[in-house]
């Protein structure tokens, strides 16, 4: 069985940018129930930047990049965890538990004492995630159109 391997990389390197897009056109198609247009991932991508991101992931599956996740700090002492994706064909393998070990460890090393997300309803396979790692749900801390759901961590 291979193993994931999980690398910081810039989240300006073309790596990056081609996960996020393919975590972009995953939520969107989902959201909609129909594939995203090149146009609506650039509507996200500008509308929530990733360029305040404290440290971006790659998680690669047999060499191949299947999976990012990146945080950002909202304070001195809260990680915000942010761009978690797993191809669809390589979840349940392991890489989000991968993932978010390596955010955990950077939040940490930055001072983070805690970590949080929002996250939508239909993207059941990323609750169950954080649930299983010790997410709780919390109170709404954002206000942000397409949250439903948010969690928080003690690190």
């Amino acid at each position: 069985m291979a193993t994931w391997t999980v690398h910081p990389v810039p989240v300006d390197s073309a790596e990056a940018r081609a996960l996020v897009r393919s975590y972009l056109e995953d939520i969107i198609g989902r959201y909609y129930g129909r594939p995203a247009v090149a146009g609506e991932v650039d509507q996200a991508l500008a509308d929530d930047p990733a360029d305040d991101l404290v440290a971006f992931f790659v998680g690669r599956l047999d060499g191949r990049s299947l999976g990012c996740a990146g945080f950002r700090m909202v304070d001195s002492e809260t990680a915000e965890l942010k761009r978690v994706f797993v191809h669809s064909d390589a979840r349940g393998r392991g890489g989000g538990a991968a993932l978010l070990t390596a955010v955990e460890e950077a939040a940490v090393s930055t001072g983070a004492s805690s970590i949080r997300l929002d996250t939508r309803s239909d993207l059941v396979e990323a609750r169950k995630l954080y649930e299983r790692h010790g997410y709780c749900e919390v109170a709404p801390f954002s206000d942000d159109r397409y949250a439903e759901h948010w969690f928080a961590k003690r690190l």
